[in-house]
C-alpha cells in the first residue's frame, strides 16, 4: 500500500514539474497550445516622452507600518513620527538599523494627523487630529485633542492620561483635516463636509455649523470652562448664526494643508468629487465654493451661496490625472535649490506629484510641472530640517524621499512610435502576433461603441501572472495586454470592418501605463496617438440616416484616460481574470478552456488549485439562457461600471456595483441620487419597476456631461441599457 502511493506522489510530483495542473492529471483532452512559447521581441521599454525630472526612493527600508497616514520630523531630534490610521502613533531612529518602532501614542480611535506645538522642546505639547473609530457605536464624532509628553521617556512617549479633547464636531465622510498651529500662534482645524458624497446635507456653505471649514481658534489663552478661546479678529464673530470658530469655509475634504512661508495663508489640498481636484491657498473669510462649485465648474448651482464671495482655487487637476489630491509644503530646503520657494504636493491615487510657482503680487501660478511619477499611493507629506522632502505610501507603509531623477539610458531604442515597432507583431499588415502573445477572449466585454475587439496578452522571457480566484491578477513587470478595434462600416457586414485602434497597456517598474495607436486607412500599420488623445470621424452607411450616411466619432483615449478606467481600484488589468477567463478559446484548431491552458502552459507562478469548473464564471449579460436577469445586469454593471463604483475606485456616488456585493448592499436600490438630475424629486438611483426614474438607467442613455460611462464612448449602449430596464422592471416596491 504504501509502495503504491509513493508511486502515485511520485508521478504526482513529474506532473507539476512540467509545469501541469494537478487537476488535469487524468485528463487526455488536448490543451489549446502544449507549451509556452517564450515572448522575446519586446520594444516597449522607456517612455514616449521624456521621464519626469525627480523620483520618490525608498528610505529607512528598515521600518515598515501597516496604513500610514501621517509623517513628521521630530522637532528636538533626527527621529521620524509616523501615524497608522489604525490609532498608533511611532516613532523611530533613522540611525538605527534595526528597524525597532517605539510606541509614541496607542488609543482606540483612527488617526489622520498630528502636529507638534511650536514650544514641543519646551511645553511637550502634541496636537491629534482623529474621527470615531467605525466600529464604536454611538455618536460618530471628529476631535482634536491635546497631549502632552511623559517626563522623562525616551524614547519619548505622550502621557495616555495627558488628554485634553479641545473641540469636537460631528463626523461622517469626508472627515479629512489637520490641527497646525499657524505663524499667528492660532490653531488651524480643517475638516471635510461629514457626508457620504454630494453634501447631502447641504452644509458646504453654510456658517452655521463646524463642517467644510478651518476653525481658528486661541488653545494658549483658553477661555474658562473650555478648552480654547475665539481670536477676536475671526471673519464671522459678528455674523449672527454664525460659529466664531470659523475662518474658512466651502471645503469638500481639505485632507493636507501647510502654511505659506511668504504668507503665513494655508495651502490646502482639497479633495473633489465627479471631475475636480483642487490647490487653494485660503485667508481669512474665503468661500472656496463647495458644493455650489467643484472647483470653478457648477456642481449644486442652484444652492445658496454663503456670506462671502466665492473664490477660485490656485490649481484644479482634472480627474484623469489626479483622483484624489495631497496638499504638501512651499519647499525651503538647500538639497533641491532649483524648487525652493515652489509649492510640491501630489495625488493619492496615481501617485504623481507636481510643483507649483505662485505671484502673491500678480495673484497667479507662473509655473506648474509634473515632477514625479510613481506607482505609490501618496496619503501625506513631510520636509527634513536637511532638505529633504518625503512621501509616504498608504500601501506598502514605506517612507520615499524626492530625489532627482537619473539621466535616460541612452543603451535603450526609443520608444516605438508605430506598431510594427513593438515586438508584439510577426506582421502587423497580416495582424499576425509574434511567436509568445497569447489570445484571449472574455465572458463579458465592456461596451465600446460597437466595436468588434480581438485581445491579446504578453509576457516577456519567464514573467508569469500571480493569480487570484477572486481579485485582479497580478503581473510581472513587462507585461502588456493588447486589445485592438474594428469598426463595421456597414453594421451587420464583417467584411466591411475596419481596424481604427490597438490599445496597449504596459507594465514597468511595477507602474502600469496605457497607450493607443491609430490605424492608417490602409490597415498597414497603427502610429502612436499623441499623449492627449484625439478623435476621428467615420462614415458608416445606415439606411435610416439622412442620406444613408452616418458620421461616428470614435475616441483614441488620452494617456491619462486610459489609466482612468485601468485604475489602482480595478487592478489595472480589467478582462484578465478569473470570472472573464474562465470559458472555451480556439488556439488554432483546438478549443480550450483559458485557464486549463494558460495553467498547462506554466503561466501562473503556481498551478492552479481546482478544475475550471469549479472557479466562478461571468454570464454573458445578453444571452437570456445564461442566467437571470438580475444576475445579467449585475454582471454587465460589474464589467461596465465597477473600476469606478468601488471602493477607492473614484465613482462619486455611494453604489457599489462589483458583482460580489449583495444587490441589497450595492446603496442602489430605492436610493435618492447625490446629484441635481433630470426628472426632479421622484428620481431613485435605480427606483423598482420604474426605469424612467431610475438615474442609473437614465445616465447610460445620455452622451455628454451625464453620461455613463463617463469616458471613450460616444453611443448609447442600448442593448445594454434595455437589459438594465428589463432588471429595474423585474424589482418590485419592496425591493428598496
Amino acid at each position: 500500500m504504501a509502495s503504491h502511493w509513493n508511486g502515485r506522489v511520485a508521478v504526482v510530483a513529474t506532473l507539476l514539474a512540467l509545469g501541469g495542473g494537478l487537476m488535469w492529471a487524468q485528463d487526455e483532452r488536448p490543451y489549446g497550445l502544449e507549451k509556452r512559447v517564450k515572448w522575446t521581441t519586446s520594444r516597449l521599454v522607456g517612455s514616449p516622452k521624456p521621464p519626469p525630472p525627480y523620483r520618490l526612493v525608498r528610505v529607512f527600508p528598515q521600518v515598515e507600518f501597516k496604513e500610514p497616514v501621517y509623517v513628521a520630523q521630530d522637532p528636538t531630534s533626527e527621529r521620524m513620527f509616523v501615524a497608522e490610521h489604525g490609532g498608533k502613533i511611532y516613532s523611530f531612529d533613522p540611525a538605527d538599523s534595526a528597524g525597532r518602532k517605539d510606541i509614541f501614542l496607542d488609543w482606540d480611535r483612527r488617526i489622520y494627523s498630528f502636529s507638534f506645538h511650536p514650544r514641543y522642546a519646551e511645553n511637550g505639547q502634541v496636537f491629534v487630529f482623529s474621527p470615531t473609530h467605525p466600529d464604536v457605536k454611538g455618536k460618530q464624532l471628529s476631535r482634536v485633542s491635546r497631549y502632552t509628553l511623559e517626563k522623562g521617556s525616551n524614547p519619548p512617549r505622550l502621557d495616555p492620561n495627558s488628554e485634553e479633547i479641545i473641540i469636537e464636531w460631528p463626523a461622517g465622510g469626508h472627515n479629512g483635516g489637520e490641527a497646525v498651529i499657524g505663524p499667528d500662534g492660532y490653531l488651524y482645524i480643517s475638516n471635510g463636509d461629514s457626508t457620504g458624497g454630494s453634501d447631502r446635507i447641504n452644509t458646504g456653505q453654510g456658517v452655521n455649523d463646524l463642517l467644510s471649514v478651518m476653525m481658528r481658534l486661541d488653545v494658549d489663552h483658553p477661555d474658562q470652562g473650555r478648552k480654547y478661546s475665539i481670536p477676536k479678529d475671526n471673519p464671522f464673530v459678528n455674523t449672527p448664526g454664525a460659529r466664531p470658530e470659523i475662518w474658512a469655509f466651502g471645503f469638500r475634504n481639505p485632507w493636507r494643508f501647510s502654511f505659506d512661508p511668504v504668507t503665513g495663508r494655508p495651502w490646502v489640498g482639497d479633495v473633489g468629487q465627479d471631475l475636480w481636484e483642487m490647490i487653494e491657498l485660503s485667508y481669512a473669510g474665503a468661500n472656496h465654493g463647495w458644493s455650489v462649485r467643484e472647483g470653478t465648474y457648477p456642481f449644486h448651482p442652484h444652492n445658496e451661496i454663503g456670506p462671502t464671495p466665492l473664490t477660485d482655487p490656485i490649481v484644479q487637476h482634472h480627474h484623469t490625472e489626479c483622483r484624489s489630491i495631497t496638499g504638501g509644503y512651499v519647499y525651503q530646503g538647500d538639497k533641491f535649490p532649483e524648487l525652493k520657494g515652489a509649492y510640491l504636493y501630489g495625488d493619492y491615487q496615481y501617485g504623481k506629484m507636481w510643483g507649483l510657482r505662485y505671484d502673491y503680487k500678480a495673484e497667479k501660478v507662473i509655473w506648474h510641472k509634473e515632477l514625479v511619477d510613481s506607482p505609490l499611493m501618496l496619503v501625506s507629506f513631510a520636509v527634513g530640517r536637511n532638505g529633504s522632502f518625503y512621501g509616504l505610501d498608504y500601501t506598502s507603509g514605506g517612507i520615499f524621499e524626492l530625489d532627482h531623477n537619473p539621466p535616460p539610458d541612452k543603451k535603450l531604442p526609443p520608444f516605438p512610435r508605430k506598431l510594427s515597432e513593438t515586438g508584439l507583431f510577426e506582421s502587423v499588415k497580416n495582424f499576425k502576433m509574434a511567436p509568445g502573445v497569447i489570445p484571449y477572449e472574455i465572458n463579458a466585454p465592456f461596451w465600446s461603441d460597437g466595436a468588434i475587439k480581438e485581445r491579446f496578452f504578453a509576457l516577456p522571457g519567464d514573467a508569469k501572472i500571480k493569480f487570484d480566484e477572486e481579485k485582479a491578477w497580478t503581473f510581472d513587470d513587462g507585461a502588456v495586454t493588447v486589445k485592438s478595434f474594428q469598426l463595421e462600416l456597414e453594421p451587420g457586414n464583417p467584411a466591411s470592418r475596419k481596424r481604427v485602434e490597438t490599445r496597449i497597456v504596459l507594465k514597468q517598474e511595477d507602474h502600469w501605463v496605457g497607450y493607443t495607436y491609430a490605424w492608417n486607412d490602409k490597415g498597414t500599420d497603427a502610429v502612436l496617438v499623441d499623449e492627449g488623445g484625439m478623435d476621428k470621424a467615420y462614415k458608416i452607411r445606415d439606411a435610416s440616416a439622412p442620406g444613408g450616411v452616418r458620421e461616428q466619432v470614435w475616441h483614441y483615449p488620452s494617456r491619462e484616460e486610459c489609466m482612468f478606467c485601468h485604475s489602482r481600484a480595478a487592478g489595472f488589468v480589467l478582462g484578465l481574470r478569473t470570472q472573464q477567463m474562465n470559458r472555451d478559446q480556439t488556439y488554432g484548431k483546438i478549443t480550450d478552456n483559458q485557464l486549463r491552458t494558460l495553467d498547462h502552459i506554466g503561466i501562473f507562478h503556481e498551478p492552479l488549485e481546482k478544475k475550471p469548473e469549479e472557479y466562478a464564471k461571468f454570464a454573458d449579460p445578453f444571452d437570456p439562457q445564461a442566467g437571470s436577469v438580475e444576475t445579467r445586469a449585475r454582471v454587465y454593471l460589474d464589467v461596465n461600471c465597477a473600476m469606478c463604483h468601488v471602493n477607492d475606485g473614484g465613482g462619486n456616488a455611494a453604489i457599489q456595483v462589483s458583482f460580489k456585493t449583495p444587490t441589497d448592499k450595492t446603496k442602489m436600490i430605492g436610493e435618492m441620487p447625490m446629484h441635481d438630475v433630470a426628472g426632479g424629486q421622484e428620481m431613485r438611483v435605480v427606483a423598482p419597476g420604474d426605469p424612467d426614474h431610475s438615474v442609473l438607467y437614465w445616465r447610460m442613455t445620455q452622451r455628454g456631461a451625464s453620461q455613463m460611462p463617463p469616458s471613450s464612448t460616444n453611443i448609447v449602449d442600448k442593448q445594454g441599457a434595455e437589459l438594465i430596464a428589463d432588471w429595474i422592471r423585474s424589482l418590485s416596491a419592496g425591493d428598496n
